[in-house]
């Protein structure tokens, strides 16, 4: 894929979301056909719909919808459209369950990973335990430890760049379930404050 990621340019958004691999339904094209409009052009069709991502469209009940749902629980709104940015491990989508391995993984894409990460300007990145661990195996992510520098919060600190005002959070995956969903919620809402908190700096200096 030319654009392996799903929202924002992921080297100018402010808020990045990294997850392991992007679940489509089989059926996607036929069930959404917006889709097509979406990946043209992420952040335009969220300002003329409305909807962040059309897995929110009230039609589509394939793979991924449940991911999103909650994700829209954090509020951002179409102001952020070009801030947003999803990216994954796994350069290519894929449908039903799969167990990734690091051999599953595109050393290009991976190199992709890093430099977004470490020379693009987000401000705010969130990555599941999953993701972080398939992170760790690559090597190429030193700055991944085995524990938390701190917590903060609901959530847990990673890594930070003071020198460009970055922080690195481990956050439980939007699709999780069972009793990891009453801590998920509250992570949201934290995720919340922060978009607030830059929503109101750039308000102030605009």
């Amino acid at each position: 894929m030319d654009k392996p990621w799903q929202g924002a340019d992921p080297f100018k958004a402010r808020f990045l979301f990294v997850g392991l691999d992007a679940n489509y339904a089989p059926d996607v094209e036929q069930q959404i056909p917006e889709i097509i409009d979406y990946l043209t052009d992420e952040p335009g069709f969220w300002r003329r719909t409305g909807y962040h991502h059309p897995f929110r469209l009230p039609k589509y009940e394939g793979c991924g919808n449940k991911y999103h749902a909650r994700f829209a629980e954090i509020g951002f709104s179409t102001i952020e459209a070009d801030q947003v940015s999803f990216i994954e491990l796994l350069h290519l989508p894929t449908i039903g369950t799969n167990k990734l391995d690091v051999t599953d993984l595109s050393p290009d894409h991976i190199k992709r990973l890093k430099e977004i990460i470490e020379e693009g300007h987000a401000r705010y990145i969130f990555i599941p335990s999953s993701a972080l661990q398939l992170m760790r195996k690559t090597k190429r992510f030193p700055w991944i430890s085995q524990e938390p520098l701190r917590t903060d919060g609901n959530l847990e600190i990673i890594h930070e760049n003071s020198s460009k005002g970055q922080v690195i959070y481990r956050m439980y995956h939007l699709s999780c379930y069972g009793w990891q969903t009453a801590k998920l919620r509250r992570q949201l809402g934290q995720v919340r404050k922060l978009v607030a908190e830059l929503r109101d700096m750039h308000n102030r200096y605009k």
